[in-house]
């Protein structure tokens, strides 16, 4: 009897400890006061999401960390960057590998969080002047973040842009292939022993839904693909859109509805490495903020469709 009761004590107490840790609030919870469900709301509204355009966030795996950009009126688009220390977090500054020439913009942290990429019109080495849009990454030390390095061929002998990765480190990103007449949309490179030989354009379930298609992030699982574009059947200038990976088989790009499309512009989407938020940015031609909306039922519910 007494043995029964102190397991019933133990399960009781066990299943407690976990509702605690399941409830435990996120880092990213520390910059908003409103804390969203299914319906978007601004993230970080007077610190991150500010007067000014912001857009493209990204957060290292403990969410300790955020990379973010944002373009002031008359300048040129940044990337600024925040730390968690002891419980809060610094004020948004300039990354310290902010180019004298050209500027930087969109970047992302790999899974592993080893490695930050971002694209930049900065010179390529032995250059002093900017030869164009290229993507560029940097390495995590036990030092910080190391020097800016342009990512290599043939990757980097092509245009691409808003490059995200998955745990196996294939690459995703927004390119085109002139030679092989193909237009601008989602292009992918497999990891093969640390190198990229071969670019491949996705396919028409995901490059076929209208017009600008750009800027995908892609699970770390590669199960799902999250862009934006502008079709006619669409709510406005640019949606969010998401195609789930079904045994090798990507399915038709899914609209993620009028509860996170607007007739605005909804663009850049990434998702906190916990998977329990999804961020884009919302806005017009000349200013924007970051929003954040959650999540796990979103996904749970298109996928069962």
């Amino acid at each position: 009897m007494k043995h029964s009761r102190a397991l019933a004590i133990l399960a009781a107490l066990l299943t407690l400890i976990s509702a605690c840790q399941s409830d435990k609030k996120s880092n990213l919870t520390l910059l908003s006061d409103a804390i969203p469900s299914d319906i978007p709301v601004v993230f970080g509204e007077g610190i991150i999401s500010t007067d000014n355009f912001e857009f493209a966030i990204t957060f290292s795996p403990e969410m300790d960390e955020i990379f973010f950009t944002r373009r002031k009126p008359e300048e040129d688009n940044k990337i600024y960057t925040m730390q968690l220390t002891d419980g809060k977090w610094s004020e948004p500054k300039e990354v310290s590998f902010t180019p004298d020439i050209g500027w930087d913009f969109e970047p992302h942290i790999v899974p592993k969080g080893d490695r930050l990429y971002f694209g930049s019109l900065r010179p390529l080495p032995d250059s002093t002047k900017s030869s164009g849009l290229h993507q560029w990454y940097l390495e995590k030390t036990n030092n910080g973040w190391g020097q800016p390095t342009p990512i290599m061929a043939p990757i980097k002998d092509r245009f691409a842009m808003y490059l995200t990765s998955s745990e196996n480190e294939s690459l995703y990103f927004t390119s085109n292939n002139k030679e092989a007449n193909e237009g601008e949309g989602i292009y992918y490179a497999v990891n093969e022993n640390g190198r990229y030989p071969t670019i491949k354009r996705m396919g028409d379930e995901i490059n076929t839904i209208g017009e600008m298609i750009a800027h995908p992030y892609i699970a770390p699982d590669e199960s799902y693909l999250i862009y934006d574009g502008k079709s006619k059947s669409g709510y406005g200038k640019s949606d969010l859109y998401i195609s789930f990976n079904q045994n090798g088989s990507w399915s038709e790009a899914i609209n993620l509805g009028p509860e996170v499309n607007t007739d605005q512009t909804e663009m850049c989407p990434s998702v906190s490495p916990d998977g329990k938020y999804l961020f884009f940015h919302r806005g017009g031609d000349e200013a924007g903020d970051i929003y954040w909306v959650d999540f796990t039922d979103v996904k749970k519910s298109l996928n069962s469709n």
